[in-house]
């Protein structure tokens, strides 16, 4: 009852009220990432969903467009500006996946969705993570994100994906406050990179 209509129910009507509440902030710094940006105000990336269907993932754009002689991206400390590594910190970039949500590509609450390119390195347990829908924060997210290997984090995925339920979704939605708050955790991207899944060791 939860899983397949209760969290449903509650993630569209959360995200429509939270973009009708911050559309304010969210013009204001749109507004401002236009001049920044050129223009350019969303970030958008392939991503893999629930069943292994991919979608396109939104956010707001933090980082310039910067590319070495050989015309390859230069390292996200070098991109990022002062006012992206803001957004980061209380993680306003991850606001636009609200439309996510409501598009039904995501939930509130799940595992992180990551790259196709991934989908071939999973083995028989690590793939059970797309049996729920992606979240904006999951349970890896509020146990150390970027901070974890990549075994921790299909670990934690994995145990969510069999032990979801709406005392867990509350927990990990009061953890996610709190991280967010304190700027630590959640969005921590610029000061811990994210290494590529390159498969089992």
């Amino acid at each position: 009852m939860y899983k397949s209509f209760i969290k449903p129910l509650f993630d569209f009507f959360f995200s429509l009220t939270a973009i009708i509440l911050l559309s304010p902030l969210l013009i204001l710094v749109i507004s401002i990432l236009a001049i920044q940006n050129k223009g350019k105000v969303f970030f958008f990336q392939e991503r893999i969903g629930k069943g292994n269907k991919p979608f396109w993932i939104i956010k707001l754009k933090t980082m310039r467009d910067l590319w070495d002689e050989n015309n390859i991206p230069l390292a996200d400390k070098y991109r990022i500006t002062n006012f992206g590594r803001k957004l980061r910190e209380w993680s306003v970039d991850e606001l636009p996946q609200f439309i996510n949500i409501l598009k039904g590509d995501m939930s509130l609450i799940g595992p992180r969705p990551l790259l196709p390119e991934y989908l071939p390195r999973y083995n028989s347990v690590q793939i059970t993570r797309h049996e729920v829908k992606p979240g904006i924060t999951g349970w890896t997210q509020v146990k150390g994100r970027n901070s974890l290997s990549w075994k921790e984090k299909f670990e934690l995925d994995v145990w969510y994906v069999r032990h979801q339920s709406f005392g867990l979704d509350a927990k990990i939605f009061y953890l996610t406050i709190v991280s967010v708050w304190n700027r630590k955790g959640i969005n921590s991207s610029q000061d811990v990179p994210m290494m590529k899944f390159l498969g089992e060791e």
